[in-house]
């Protein structure tokens, strides 16, 4: 007893002061945060950007707490008359705001479609999208407009800083760099699990271990509470803007982040009382977007990560809008005007424990896209099979499931901004991804997209080898969501085991919560190709005389045609129009590009 008293003193004293003790770490810990943080300036301020801007955000947030904390009250209180007046004079002024706002956009949309007017076709293709959701709607009349119109603003406004400005689209090529660069530390686990030979060449190898390194790393970010915050924040705004309910919002923001198993854990103590109106908006949020997990398998395919993180976050407004325009609501929420919802936090005991979890969890979850895998692309080559046996019996050759899907939605895909010549090959994907899944879409759009980087002809015979860049925009944002058939089984499964009461209510909404989902996607693709901005190829000649004509480029390629474009063959004499007729190298440039590609002017 002697020998334990000095630890038991120490324990009680530690307990007694714990308050004092926690601060003076915290504070230890801050200065030298602080030390490292000057250093890393001083020592190089452009390397330390990244650094800075964290720093910024964190303390900005930090403060905000603080603030809120001790002074919030008395702001509030201050503000109270300001706010009343606001009040009393918000009818006149919603819709002075909402016609400014409907002029600017007119403005600009007569501005920026004058420059490229095939971007019309997308606003055409979004308009129309909206009215054919309206028309499904299950109480035309009690439609909240505000919601829609806010939902739609909020995406168009996401969209445009991603898209259209350079400090958006640098942050989010940034984000998107930086998720490659952390999802290739996978290599260092599977190699030595299953060696460099199988994770070079083989598909299962190479991309499922990324699902278990990202479930494991979404585990812990779930154990330190920082998805919990995450989620939260993006709700509150959501919710704020929207007029939408706390549960519905919180399970939508969640779907950003998580796929459509998890995202309903969030509000698991408030399914049972939740509306119609709410549970579809619940289910189109799983429908309209795809899980961090799998994200990480798509980039690894090489879609464009910015692209896809900004599909991601752009459609949870959208599906918010589009849920309550498809399925208004029309009971009495419990949750209306509820301050808050409480996210629990998970129930390991240390951060081990919550990697390992995670680790174990995602098993399931690749295994189940594996066993998907192989079983739709099996059913898919029979499917295909069987079609070809009928075809050939009236003379149709070559009829499959993508020639069908190809015809079927290649409107669609036409009014989502795709040109005519890219939109069969667009709507087969879009048609693989709704009767399939998209992760077997996103692969063979990956293939097209690496035919175009490696500078492949455009047309192999009367087949398509790759789309042009616009068009691979616009099915990147498309294909991203769980709308698919297979998907109903999931959410549904996934729902009931939670309320299995609600059993009745989940089957009545899920159809349709998946047209509405299928749509959402579909509209941020509308606002991709309306955004889009085609990437200038730079010089030409400058390219030509610093390249070696080994291999092939898209850039070789665009510059190729340019030059072909320009050559005139002329009763056996070859002359050139425009900058080309003052190279003096460029039939020698022609003739490197006759040796890659075809063209009337390679017979001189």
């Amino acid at each position: 007893r002697k020998a334990l008293q000095p630890a038991s003193k120490a324990k009680h004293f530690c307990k007694a002061h714990a308050k004092v003790l926690r601060r003076v770490v915290l504070g230890l810990l801050g200065v030298a945060y602080l030390c490292y943080f000057i250093a890393a300036c001083y020592l190089n301020f452009q390397r330390a950007l990244a650094l800075v801007i964290m720093t910024a955000v964190v303390v900005f947030f930090i403060c905000w707490g603080i603030f809120k904390k001790h002074c919030g009250a008395k702001v509030l209180l201050l503000l109270r008359p300001i706010g009343k007046c606001f009040q009393k004079s918000w009818p006149w002024l919603r819709w002075l705001l909402w016609v400014a706002l409907l002029a600017g956009l007119i403005v600009w949309l007569v501005l920026d479609t004058g420059r490229n007017p095939e971007q019309l076709i997308s606003l055409g293709g979004f308009c129309f999208l909206v009215l054919f959701l309206f028309a499904f709607s299950k109480h035309h009349g009690a439609v909240s407009w505000t919601a829609v119109f806010w939902g739609l603003g909020l995406e168009f406004l996401l969209g445009l800083f991603v898209i259209r400005t350079t400090p958006g689209t640098q942050a989010f090529q940034w984000l998107g760099d930086q998720v490659q660069y952390f999802l290739s530390y996978t290599t260092a686990g599977s190699s030595f699990v299953f060696g460099n030979t199988l994770i070079e060449e083989v598909f299962a190898f190479q991309t499922l271990p990324i699902i278990v390194f990202f479930s494991c790393v979404m585990s812990i970010l779930y154990y330190l509470g920082v998805m919990q915050w995450l989620i939260l924040k993006i709700s509150w705004l959501l919710q704020v803007s929207m007029g939408t309910t706390p549960t519905e919002t919180l399970s939508v923001a969640g779907n950003i982040f998580v796929g459509q198993t998890e995202a309903p854990l969030l509000i698991r103590p408030y399914l049972a009382d939740m509306t119609l109106s709410e549970i579809h908006a619940v289910m189109t949020g799983n429908f309209s977007t795809i899980a961090g997990s799998v994200m990480g398998a798509y980039i690894s395919f090489g879609i464009d990560a910015a692209s896809l993180i900004a599909a991601s976050v752009m459609a949870a407004p959208c599906a918010l809008a589009m849920a309550k325009l498809v399925y208004p609501e029309v009971e009495e929420s419990k949750f209306k005007g509820k301050a808050s919802i409480r996210l629990s936090k998970g129930e390991e005991r240390n951060i081990l424990e919550a990697a390992s979890n995670g680790a174990a969890t995602s098993v399931g979850l690749v295994a189940t896209i594996a066993a998907n895998l192989i079983a739709f692309l099996a059913v898919l080559e029979f499917i295909n099979a069987a079609l070809r046996w009928f075809g050939e019996m009236v003379d149709i050759e070559g009829l499959t499931f993508q020639v069908i899907c190809s015809y079927v939605l290649m409107p669609v895909a036409f009014l989502m901004g795709a040109d005519w010549a890219d939109s069969p090959v667009v709507a087969e994907l879009l048609g693989i991804k709704i009767f399939l899944n998209e992760f077997v879409a996103y692969q063979q759009l990956a293939t097209y997209k690496k035919n175009r980087l490696m500078g492949l002809e455009e047309w192999d015979g009367n087949r398509k080898q790759w789309i042009s860049e616009r068009a691979e925009s616009i099915t990147t944002f498309a294909l991203c969501g769980f709308a698919n058939f297979s998907s109903i089984g999931i959410t549904l499964g996934a729902l009931t085991s939670i309320a299995p009461q609600r059993k009745g209510d989940f089957a009545s909404v899920v159809l349709r919560a998946l047209l509405t989902g299928a749509c959402v996607s579909m509209l941020n693709a509308c606002l991709a190709g309306l955004l889009h901005v085609p990437t200038q190829v730079g010089d030409c000649a400058v390219f030509f005389s610093n390249t070696n004509f080994s291999s092939t480029s898209y850039t070789m390629y665009t510059c190729c045609k340019q030059l072909f474009a320009s050559s005139v063959l002329q009763n056996g004499t070859l002359s050139f129009t425009g900058s080309w007729a003052e190279q003096a190298e460029s039939v020698l440039w022609l003739t490197e590009c006759c040796t890659h590609y075809n063209h009337t002017s390679c017979a001189g």
